[in-house]
């Protein structure tokens, strides 16, 4: 049945578990069940990588967003929406905005969405007709407002990386793996006025005391073998290789039902950390290719290169992010991820994050346990700043990042979730 239709008749995973205080059994609602569809369409079958797919959930979102607000009317729009009428149906308006972005992502996947938005319409009582046709408007008019809004964005643009010989420029892996989205850095912001605002320190000069200091640190507790790191640090580089996006999402989904929240509210969640999740990885990605800067495994086999009397080179220098590391059955092996080094792109999500969760909670005393689907592992937090401290520590660990990636990565995307809290999202007057 076509989309035109089911509305016409309307109108006539990995297993994540949140701990916190007075914790409920988690239950689902429309917005976080499309949420979950969502990533499903995004990274399973379309297999977006991570600076992508953070895209794609900031548009689904912030669709689902303005469609629910639109009747619930709480907080200010992220785009601006028409008022639907109070007595609208928010399971269709979220379902509905959820549907047609996600189609006109993907329309080759129209056939599995239409077929859930199909059950998800279906569950709302007959009773509430007029709601829902009320609120299947609001979702579809949402849905409109974000597609037009993101033309021509430059989502997918050319970009071609540029490779060289020069010490601390950044190299084509021996892989020959190359980056699947060196565009994002170009495209346009979600939230900030202009990415400049999110122009990083970049990396030491290789010839500084504070190079040498990164440098010998990622040596000795990065490598393969390294005899520092313990098997606890081991794990939680591991762990943290997941999806990041699938991965938080996940978190998002447990913490808006453990948490109590309503539709209005759970669907604000997902846009606000999604929404600066999107503009940390286009400020990342910029950076990423303005700096241009090279790995561990690069810096530390060619550091006799470097001009730094501090750093010993090791030609045969090999970090735990390798082949030869297992991990959980039916993931594929570790690499050193083939695109520059500084900033670190884990961070700058895991900073925006934390803070936008911290600013949304009101609260840095928000715990959980998460089970990683790259190492099968699951790990605790007590509080939301111990996963940025975990998650900073985690790819030095990995020999994949210098330490002062890691920082300059997380302050990015504070500072994108400083900006939304003080210019969007606020209650309405």
């Amino acid at each position: 049945m076509h989309t035109h239709n089911m509305r016409a008749a309307a109108a006539a995973a990995v297993t994540f578990a949140a701990v916190v205080a007075s914790a409920a059994p988690a239950r689902a609602d429309t917005v976080t069940d499309w949420n979950g569809y969502a990533s499903n369409a995004i990274v399973v079958t379309a297999g977006q990588p991570p600076p992508a797919a953070v895209l794609s959930f900031a548009m689904v979102q912030g669709a689902v967003y303005d469609a629910v607000n639109a009747i619930d009317r709480g907080h200010r729009a992220y785009l601006p929406q028409p008022r639907a009428g109070r007595a609208s149906s928010e399971d269709a308006a979220a379902a509905t905005a959820a549907h047609d972005v996600l189609v006109a992502l993907f329309p080759l996947q129209q056939g599995t969405l239409d077929g859930l938005y199909r059950t998800s319409l279906a569950a709302i009582a007959d009773t509430r007709w007029r709601a829902k046709a009320g609120g299947i408007a609001a979702g579809a008019a949402a849905a409109r407002t974000m597609m037009a809004a993101r033309a021509n964005d430059g989502r997918g643009g050319a970009f071609t990386p540029v490779y060289a010989t020069t010490p601390g420029v950044y190299r084509l892996p021996a892989s020959l793996a190359v980056d699947p989205a060196p565009w994002v850095g170009n495209v346009r912001s979600f939230l900030v006025p202009d990415v400049e605002m999110l122009r990083s320190d970049g990396p030491n000069p290789l010839t500084s005391r504070a190079y040498a200091r990164d440098f010998n640190e990622v040596k000795a507790i990065g490598a393969l073998h390294s005899t520092s790191r313990t098997p606890d640090q081991t794990d939680a580089a591991i762990f943290w290789q997941d999806h990041a996006f699938a991965f938080w999402n996940r978190v998002f989904r447990t913490l808006a039902a453990q948490q109590h929240l309503g539709t209005a509210d759970s669907a604000r969640l997902l846009a606000t950390t999604n929404l600066a999740a999107a503009d940390a990885a286009i400020g990342c990605w910029n950076n990423k290719y303005l700096y241009n800067s090279w790995r561990p495994i690069t810096a530390i086999r060619e550091a006799n290169t470097d001009g730094n009397r501090a750093t010993v080179a090791d030609p045969n220098w090999t970090p735990l992010f390798d082949v030869a590391t297992p991990v959980a059955p039916g993931q594929l092996p570790l690499v050193t991820p083939p695109f520059p080094e500084n900033p670190s792109g884990h961070l700058c999500a895991t900073g925006s994050i934390v803070r936008t969760l911290q600013g949304f909670f009101g609260t840095d005393d928000i715990g959980f346990t998460a089970t990683s689907s790259r190492s099968g592992t699951t790990r605790s937090f007590r509080h939301l700043s111990d996963v940025l401290e975990e998650v900073t520590n985690a790819r030095v660990w990995a020999g994949i990042h210098f330490r002062t990636a890691d920082v300059q990565g997380a302050r990015l995307g504070e500072t994108v979730a400083c900006y939304l809290q003080e210019h969007y999202f606020q209650p309405a007057r």
